[in-house]
């Protein structure tokens, strides 16, 4: 049984076996202040005696074929009348596609147009994921209270922090992107890109070439979005991000609004930080998690089922499809669905499982031993195996072979007695110590199987020197807190817990050359000697939510979970 299909749906959908027909208006032209025009298509149900609520779409991935499917067109057969528009520079639009720059003035200048056309009928709502997503964030805080409702999903208000994963650079998702859009228009580029997109990342990520000479080797040709992103790596604020970062006007959004993210997924935690920014303004925002990654397939059926529910609810007045707790999460190894009232569970505690001398991980205190060390090369970088990608499967995969590494640190539980169910933000809470200024530690939460198959559950870094790091006393040593991504799962009884600490993810994340020279021109590196530190005046940890076992509502999957076998 698949995964979509023990998801609990709202009251049944009934799809007649010839779907209602509809109406097309293609090429909608919408003047921008600038003077540039956009194109959009509107597809209107036959049948329909008045207007009905408008789903607004903006998207760089072009209007029609396959594409329309995704852009929100089986909505309208049941009711809803869909603008699709593309954005500035691409599929017929005018003027240059800025990636991210231009989304907030062209997707307010849109709405006010919205608003004036004789078929608006008062009310509309955004929908989409990933970049589309994005888009509708950028014109939310200012669309007006004509934004009835908001259904988003694997996306987030802004991308500057996916962009720099704990400061570090993501390569690899970066340059598949800007590939991707590079590609896409030219002939049968939407089918090719896709595809290919991600192999000529890697294959240019592990070509050991410097970072500014990636994307010519990547697409053929300098690619602005990549070039952007090198030169406005860094801490400090700047105007390109300020134009593309909207996460300061979340909370400003009165609209209702649903979010569905992945586990796996590259943007969760952001998408996660805006949920808390609505409840923080004192929303009722939804949340849905499911054991997905961002290219998953699986999840675009449970998207159109709750956003078809949610746009019903708070455009047509109709709430008898949505559930009753606004948090959904599936629990991985526990293969059930849970419902909750907030994020994270009410009920979860912070515990901390230090790690020991040997190789060790517990709940029992620190021991006092000398550090764990290793070495860092950039230039034989530490790889990832697994974890959240752009393009591609994110399914956990067996850690065992970077395990064996001598530049990763394992730290391994004995085998547990019950279940242990970890569900909301894990941390990490290191004392280290490294003879290089710059530098990276990553660390990763891993459930090992009674098999000893070591399966990666979820990962973070952070790049130094760093505002967050505190220093402890005079030896060099500084105290770190290390944000991996969140998690909901089950360690089962007999499987143990394992936590590992590297200094690299290559090429999900570009290596620290260790000398602190800009990323775009660093052309040499240097090897850094790195220590842990786990005794009684420096306490390594991982932090972990340890859930209550009464959640609101449990819903049972028990066919074989799908991303975290027994």
């Amino acid at each position: 049984m698949a995964l979509r299909d023990r998801l609990p749906a709202p009251p049944p959908i009934r799809l007649r076996r010839r779907l209602p027909r509809y109406t097309v208006h293609r090429d909608l032209p919408v003047t921008m202040p600038d003077g540039v025009t956009l194109l959009a298509d509107r597809y209107v149900p036959t049948g329909v005696r008045r207007p009905p609520p408008t789903i607004l779409v903006r998207t760089p991935y072009g209007r029609r074929g396959p594409a329309a499917m995704l852009n929100g067109l089986p909505f309208v057969p049941f009711g809803f009348q869909l603008v699709v528009q593309s954005a500035r520079g691409t599929f017929g639009s005018g003027g240059e596609f800025d990636p991210l720059g231009s989304e907030r003035a062209d997707g307010v200048a849109t709405v006010e147009w919205l608003k004036r056309q004789p078929w608006f009928n008062g009310s509309f709502g955004t929908y989409g994921a990933s970049y589309l997503g994005y888009s509708a964030w950028a014109l939310a805080a200012e669309a007006g209270p004509e934004l009835g409702a908001m259904a988003l999903q694997i996306t987030a208000s802004s991308f500057r922090d996916a962009a720099y994963v704990g400061g570090s650079f993501a390569l690899e998702s970066t340059l598949t992107w800007t590939d991707l859009t590079h590609r896409q228009q030219t002939r049968l580029g939407m089918l090719t890109a896709p595809l290919t997109s991600r192999r000529r990342a890697v294959r240019a990520a592990l070509s050991g070439r410097p970072l500014a000479e990636l994307d010519v080797l990547t697409g053929g040709a300098p690619m602005r979005f990549y070039r952007d992103l090198l030169a406005n790596h860094g801490p400090d604020p700047s105007e390109y991000w300020d134009r593309r970062d909207f996460s300061g006007t979340v909370g400003r959004v009165e609209a209702p609004v649903t979010l569905l993210g992945g586990w796996y997924d590259v943007f969760l935690p952001w998408e996660i930080r805006d949920y808390l920014a609505l409840r923080s303004a004192g929303r009722r925002p939804y949340l849905t998690i499911g054991p997905w990654w961002h290219a998953d397939a699986r999840h675009g059926l449970v998207s159109f089922r709750e956003s078809l529910a949610w746009f019903r609810a708070h455009l047509r007045g109709d709430p008898s499809g949505l559930r009753r707790h606004p948090v959904r999460l599936y629990v991985t190894g526990a293969r059930e669905w849970r419902d909750y009232r907030d994020w994270p569970p009410p009920g979860t505690r912070q515990d901390r499982w230090h790690l020991h001398s040997g190789g060790g991980l517990g709940e029992d205190g620190p021991q006092d031993a000398p550090p764990s060390t290793y070495r860092f090369d950039p230039a034989r970088p530490t790889p990832a195996l697994g974890g959240p990608t752009l393009l591609g499967s994110s399914k956990p995969v067996d850690n065992r072979p970077l395990e064996r590494r001598r530049d990763v640190l394992v730290f391994t539980s004995p085998a547990l007695t019950e279940d242990l169910d970890v569900i909301g933000p894990v941390g990490a809470d290191l004392f280290v110590r490294s003879d290089r200024e710059h530098t990276d530690f990553i660390v990763r939460l891993c459930d090992v199987a009674p098999d000893g198959t070591s399966r990666n559950v979820c990962e973070g870094g952070l790049r130094l020197p760093s505002a967050a790091d505190k220093p402890v006393g005079t030896a060099g040593v500084r105290r770190v807190a290390v944000d991996l991504w969140p998690t909901g799962h089950r360690f089962a009884r007999g499987h143990r817990v394992r936590v590992h600490v590297a200094s690299g993810a290559h090429p999900k994340v570009a290596p620290n050359p260790g000398t602190g020279e800009p990323l775009a021109t660093a052309y040499r590196t240097v090897a850094a000697r790195q220590e842990v530190f786990h005794d009684p005046d420096h306490p390594s940890a991982i932090i972990l939510p340890i859930a209550s076992r009464t959640p609101e509502a449990t819903v049972p999957a028990p066919a074989t979970d799908p991303e975290l076998p027994a």
